[in-house]
């Protein structure tokens, strides 16, 4: 989430919306809503509590060395028809899409 702030300029150039997903229970291990007070985010975190959109996309990580039962990390660009344009799905939980290469895809929508 950090890289994607710190490029912001950049997104909101480029005429798209950003949101976060984590497959994560309010109340849970990693108490989201402690985590986004000591690193706020200026877009959209959603929780994905019960893992629909995460099993819809084929990201749910149900069990690994660094994971249970949450999602692949992973960046998706969809566009306003719900169609994917871009997906990146992280290997394990500190593999994250390169920034650059989203701006790149996004970029490339436009043209």
């Amino acid at each position: 989430m950090a890289q994607f702030e710190s490029r912001k300029q950049a997104i909101e150039e480029a005429g798209v919306q950003l949101a976060c997903i984590a497959a994560e229970k309010r109340n849970g291990a990693w108490k989201p809503g402690r985590f986004l007070e000591k690193r706020p985010v200026s877009f959209p975190f959603l929780l994905d509590e019960d893992r629909t959109v995460t099993k819809a996309y084929g990201l749910h990580h149900l069990m690994g060395l660094d994971a249970i039962n949450i999602a692949h990390p992973a960046t998706l660009i969809i566009d306003r028809g719900g169609t994917v344009r871009y997906i990146y799905r992280g290997d394990n939980q500190h593999d994250r899409a390169p920034v650059d290469d989203v701006l790149k895809a996004l970029s490339q929508l436009r043209v």
